[in-house]
């Protein structure tokens, strides 16, 4: 661990922590209080999925779908408007849209390959935006001297790493620079969760390995 005692963790002049757990409870809320102290970097793993990694698949989709209207197919054709995603740490609503929901296309719905597909884009952004934490820490320090350093995974971290597995690649990476701190929910917000249409994978319901 990082840190190998609480007395540890209260000593260290940089303190680096990582919430992780199912969403809605309150990785982001904690996070922004964090960071509205004034000592703390607040990095966002949705965010980074949605601008970095996500961001022109976004856009290429909202655009394909201007595409169909003949006024605005002639704007775009003509680079006379620009369409884009506004993401912010609180509106991810762009990603949840673009990875969609299987079902009937008449009303909205996204044929099996094709949202298999979104999703195999969304795995491997949210992968690789774990992996960025050091980069991250490393970038608060240098360019803005953040003190200390908070990152805020997405609820569906627990699809791709394995929680009871010593050598989980993810795991492993993302121990040896932050304290790893799991915000457990109960059954009742499990429940909650999976009836919930939230358009994105977000299923941890009792450990991080489920």
């Amino acid at each position: 661990m990082l840190y190998t005692s609480a007395q540890d963790w209260r000593d260290a002049p940089q303190k680096r922590v990582l919430f992780f757990g199912m969403s809605g409870l309150g990785k982001t809320y904690v996070s922004n209080i964090l960071r509205d102290s004034g000592n703390w970097f607040h990095y966002s793993v949705d965010y980074r999925i949605g601008t970095r990694y996500m961001g022109e698949y976004i856009a290429d989709n909202a655009k394909a779908e201007a595409m169909k209207v003949p006024f605005l197919r002639d704007l775009l054709m003509s680079d006379s408007i620009y369409i884009g995603s506004n993401i912010t740490f609180e509106n991810l609503t762009p990603v949840a849209a673009y990875l969609g929901k299987p079902g009937d296309a008449a009303k909205g719905g996204l044929e099996i390959g094709e949202y298999r597909r979104r999703q195999e884009q969304f795995r491997m952004a949210e992968i690789h935006a774990l992996l960025d934490t050091e980069y991250f820490i490393e970038r608060a320090r240098r360019l803005y001297d953040y003190p200390h350093f908070i990152c805020d995974t997405g609820g569906s971290i627990c699809e791709w790493a394995d929680g009871t597995g010593p050598q989980d690649p993810i795991l492993s990476e993302l121990s040896k620079h932050t304290l790893m701190v799991w915000i457990k929910g109960d059954d009742a917000h499990t429940e909650k969760l999976c009836s919930a249409s939230t358009g994105r994978p977000s299923r941890c319901p009792t450990s991080p390995s489920s």
